[in-house]
């Protein structure tokens, strides 16, 4: 790093807490926070979280320290790729399952006497703050003098004076939490606040308090006093969060040097390298073996695309993704040295060829060859979605297919992993990271991307497999507004050379149509509709008699007959 360049800053955020019983002779709401450190700060954020346990149950405080303990501990033990709303809902539903479940096995309990809470929980993460809430604690944003709501309560009114938690914690078999996200800003003050406090207290008195007592923790005693003062009779806590700075560094170590000058015979890390398989300006790949004599793919960077960030991002994401997703459809990584002295990744070493090789091979593949072959795909990008990932690249140099017939998805940096853009995102001018010809429409018009794009990527790799061309040509790669995609048209995959059925054109169709929401709901229904033709085929193309059942059609034409023979033998023979 050069001597005058700024040094990153990592997200750095002061708290202060305060809880009492207040009038009440015991405690029930209970809270938390979690600052953790290193890449789990960068990939996870700070949590602050608080629960209050409803007054009509004598158990309820336990569900308020199950729910923040369990939210403290969970979230930061799900997967670095997944999204902060991802993560915390599940964790927050899997409690609640749990709670439920605990308060059902009492026979004719009243929910109003079980472990049941609310709960709102910040999350800051990046330049960005998560706000997941059920109930009716809240979470503020202080703005000059007033308080901004963040969260609205979740009580439904029974009389003029008299309401009831609609929502909660442990009260319903499933939960519906309420997400929001905003932007942060060095100096933000938030709160999270029970109703003891939030009942009583004045936003001019808050923003005074802040505003003149630096210690947070002082803060937060004093303002929960005032509403004690105030004529809070209920339980009474505070957190507060402030944004002392935001990171600026990146996520991945790139201060390594690129190693030079490597041939065959040399070593890196233990690694020794057999041959160069594959180089371009941006990279070179060797077949190596490790330590343990495994054979392995070693990718090591061009020194001269070093400065250039989202390639070096997408270098390096590679192998972090592999060793994030468990698929035999899927690049797995390969054991990582125990020293890293240069900048390369490490993958486990496929032998085969592309999918694009394959179709040179196979100019001419049987339904049953592509239907293969795009199934197993299908189960490789159903990893990186329930992964909260998405490929962006899928297209046949891709696609590997190994000397057993598996086939593996490959490439993987160009991937979009939901928990590292909210970490670090992506510049909205970012270049398009995928291949034009197979990137779907979206990416260019400006729509929201989301799985379906990588379904569009796949339907197009299926069309050309069975046609050697493209569905829409090089039209999609000139899209620039959805007025641009309303004008692709579709070629029909199917003529006199390659037996492509009309219900499989129909499938392969609706995989790649121009607008995502007319995409299949699922990968499993494209794999299905590429097997046989589905129901609603079936309605808009009836199929004849004569075609669905041949023999009964006969016999029914062949009864006919006899009987209209009959009649007019019984005709005839009359006087």
């Amino acid at each position: 790093m050069p001597k005058d360049a700024p040094v990153p800053e990592q997200l750095s955020v002061s708290i202060g807490q305060y809880s009492a019983a207040g009038l009440k002779p015991s405690n029930q709401d209970f809270h938390g926070a979690m600052v953790p450190d290193g890449q789990a700060l960068a990939l996870k954020g700070v949590t602050l979280a608080l629960a209050d346990g409803i007054s009509s149950s004598e158990v309820s405080h336990l569900a308020a320290r199950t729910s923040v303990r369990s939210l403290l501990d969970d979230y930061y033990c799900t997967s670095d790729a997944w999204s902060v709303r991802t993560a915390a809902t599940r964790v927050i539903a899997a409690t609640n399952a749990w709670l439920y479940a605990e308060n059902a096995r009492i026979p004719g309990l009243d929910h109003d006497r079980g472990q049941v809470c609310t709960l709102a929980v910040l999350i800051l993460k990046g330049a960005e703050a998560h706000v997941l809430h059920v109930g009716d604690s809240r979470v503020w944003r202080l703005s000059g003098e007033s308080l901004e709501p963040l969260t609205a309560d979740h009580r439904l009114t029974h009389s003029s004076t008299e309401s009831y938690l609609d929502r909660a914690i442990g009260l319903r078999a499933e939960v519906e939490v309420d997400y929001t996200r905003l932007p942060l800003a060095r100096g933000d003050i938030y709160l999270l606040t029970t109703d003891g406090v939030h009942d009583h207290m004045e936003a001019r008195f808050v923003a005074r308090t802040l505003r003149e007592v630096p210690d947070l923790t002082l803060a937060a005693r004093l303002i929960a006093k005032e509403a004690l003062a105030r004529g809070s009779t209920d339980n009474l806590t505070i957190q507060i969060a402030r944004i002392d700075a935001l990171p600026t560094g990146t996520l991945f170590e790139t201060s390594l040097p690129v190693p030079q000058g490597l041939r065959a015979g040399n070593t890196l890390d233990g690694y020794t390298l057999l041959r160069q398989i594959h180089a371009n300006h941006r990279s070179t790949i060797f077949l190596a073996t490790d330590p343990a004599g495994a054979r392995v793919a070693l990718k090591i960077p061009a020194a001269e695309i070093r400065e250039e960030s989202t390639y070096m991002r997408q270098f390096l994401m590679e192998e972090w993704i592999a060793r994030r997703i468990t698929s035999a459809h899927v690049l797995r990584a390969a054991t990582p040295p125990a020293r890293r002295s240069a900048l390369y990744v490490v993958t486990e070493f496929v032998e085969g060829v592309t999918l694009r090789q394959w179709m040179t091979d196979h100019p001419h593949p049987s339904l049953d060859q592509v239907r293969d072959i795009v199934g197993q795909a299908i189960r490789g990008l159903r990893t990186f979605h329930r992964s909260d990932m998405l490929h962006q690249d899928l297209r046949p140099e891709n696609i590997m297919i190994d000397r057993a017939g598996t086939v593996k998805i490959i490439d993987l940096g160009a991937a979009r992993v939901a928990g590292v853009q909210e970490a670090a995102p992506v510049p909205g001018d970012a270049p398009i990271l995928g291949t034009l010809q197979y990137a779907a429409p979206e990416y260019f018009s400006g729509d929201p991307v989301g799985w379906r794009a990588d379904l569009f990527s796949l339907g197009v790799i299926a069309y050309e497999m069975l046609t050697h061309r493209l569905p829409y040509g090089t039209q999609v790669s000139k899209v620039r507004t959805r007025r641009d995609v309303a004008r692709l048209g579709y070629r029909s995959a199917r003529d006199d050379d390659n037996g492509v059925p009309d219900w499989l054109d129909e499938a392969l169709r609706r995989a790649c149509h121009p607008d995502a929401s007319r995409r299949f709901d699922a990968l499993s229904e494209f794999d299905a509709a590429l097997r046989s033709p589905g129901a609603a085929y079936g309605r808009r193309h009836p199929v004849p008699l004569a075609q669905r059942h041949p023999l009964r059609f006969w016999q029914g034409l062949s009864a006919l007959l006899a009987l209209l023979c009959l009649i007019l033998l019984t005709t005839v023979t009359t006087p």
